[in-house]
């Protein structure tokens, strides 16, 4: 999903108060461009030239697009949930038109504005339940650990088998770049590091930069190297 597929879908959002039909996965394009784009960020020799701040501009550029259409759309469909509430017509289609994740979101907030009408205008009792995660968010394997297991049973002796203990997940250790403490010695424009983040530094500014770029800073004589830490 490029950058101007993804203005051309704001655009059309922008032009009516309605909501246009996009594709399902649209934000996960979005993101998989995002993840491309970085990938070729990281493989220029100088994060600082022309063609590496082209390309961050590209990525801001493509989140802040993303996050206008979220925001627009997501005005829209919090207008249909009230329409819902309050009896008025609305057109379904426009429902047909959201994604999964703005389906979920508009049932979601439609059936705990029609809890609170039950409670405030009809003086339903008021029941409050246990917070609980949503299935969703878990795996099939992942929600079975959470029940206790039935021991394994041994006709020949009327006994429990010993169960073997689990082993204990290995968890994966995030990826640490060495970095500098360095003091900033003049204004300069944005630029993504090699950890990814993307760094905007003013002249006095005292910041933690990864080694790699803090080293072709340094050769340049915009920032001091105070220190390294790993």
């Amino acid at each position: 999903m490029k950058l101007d597929d993804l203005r051309s879908i704001l655009l059309s959002e922008r032009e009516t108060g309605r909501l246009t039909p996009v594709a399902p996965d649209i934000f996960e394009k979005g993101h998989a461009e995002l993840a491309a784009i970085t990938k070729k960020v990281y493989a220029i020799d100088d994060p600082f030239s022309d063609d590496a701040r082209a390309l961050i501009d590209e990525t801001l550029a493509i989140r802040e697009t993303l996050q206008d259409i979220f925001a627009m759309r997501s005005r829209k469909i919090l207008a249909l949930t009230m329409m819902h509430a309050e009896g008025n017509y609305y057109d379904r289609d426009e429902v047909k038109r959201m994604i999964p994740p703005e389906k979920a979101m508009f049932d979601q907030i439609t059936a705990a504005i029609e809890q609170c009408q039950e409670v405030l205008l009809h003086n339903a009792p008021h029941v409050t339940h246990a917070a609980t995660a949503p299935l969703a968010l878990y795996g099939e394997d992942e929600a079975a650990e959470d029940l206790p297991a039935e021991e394994p049973y041994d006709e020949d002796i009327g006994g429990d088998l010993p169960v073997p203990a689990a082993a204990p997940a290995v968890q994966k250790s995030p990826i640490v770049h060495p970095c500098a403490l360095v003091r900033v010695l003049q204004d300069m424009e944005s630029f993504m590091g090699v950890d990814g983040r993307i760094y905007t530094l003013s002249k006095g500014d005292i910041v933690t930069l990864p080694e790699r770029n803090a080293a072709v800073l340094y050769e340049r004589n915009i920032v001091l190297n105070i220190n390294l830490c790993k």
